[in-house]
């Protein structure tokens, strides 16, 4: 575990996420553990505690601490997972996801943050993911089956690719709507002709910029 500014890792634990209702405790402990702050820019790592997203470049986000966890928990992860995650940006969801499944496929349209992140995995020992650039919309065909799948950007509706690449059973969590606003959706492949859709909650993402997505 990161020991660097530890003591606000344990204020955004409690306040953020604990008095919001997150209650995985295998969750919280890598919230605790994984530095938030080595994943946004320098200029900005005084801020990487707050309750609120950060720019990381390339017009993307590194979503609020509480919004990370809400998705991830909602994807009920366990051990043996093989998750799929569509949009790896800073790579810190990815590298929270890494501390509770078995494998994490993550596809990032932007070489740099894929880059960036990747070293960032790196440093940090991180080594049960696998990333690569690409159009996220469509998935990662070749690893299919997933059992869960985490979208990180906003679609104008769920993408058809990633409907099939999620196991029947399994869980996704996608925020679905206009460029401006969405709600974030929670799906559950019952069959594979049928799925069973929950709206949870409003939220604010970036476009899912991509062929199942939007144009740019």
């Amino acid at each position: 575990m990161d020991s660097s500014r530890l003591e606000e890792r344990h204020v955004m634990v409690k306040e953020q996420l604990e008095k919001r209702g997150i209650r995985n405790p295998w969750l919280l402990q890598a919230m605790l553990d994984i530095p938030r702050h080595v994943f946004v820019p320098p200029d900005d790592r005084d801020k990487a505690y707050e309750d609120g997203p950060l720019p990381i470049g390339a017009g993307q986000t590194i979503s609020q601490p509480y919004i990370v966890a809400s998705m991830i928990e909602l994807i009920e992860p366990a051990e043996a997972h093989r998750v799929l995650e569509v949009g790896v940006g800073s790579g810190y969801s990815t590298a929270i996801l890494s501390r509770l499944v078995k494998e994490v496929y993550g596809v990032e349209r932007e070489a740099s943050l894929m880059a960036q992140a990747e070293k960032r995995f790196k440093e940090l020992g991180i080594h049960n993911v696998m990333v690569r650039q690409g159009d996220g919309t469509l998935g990662w065909e070749e690893e299919a089956t997933f059992d869960s799948i985490l979208v990180t950007a906003a679609a104008p509706k769920i993408p058809k690719p990633l409907l099939r690449q999620l196991k029947v059973g399994g869980v996704m969590i996608i925020p679905v709507g206009g460029r401006a606003e969405q709600e974030l959706v929670r799906v559950i492949k019952r069959t594979e002709e049928h799925f069973q859709e929950k709206t949870l909650y409003g939220v604010r993402f970036v476009p899912l910029i991509g062929q199942e997505g939007w144009a740019s």
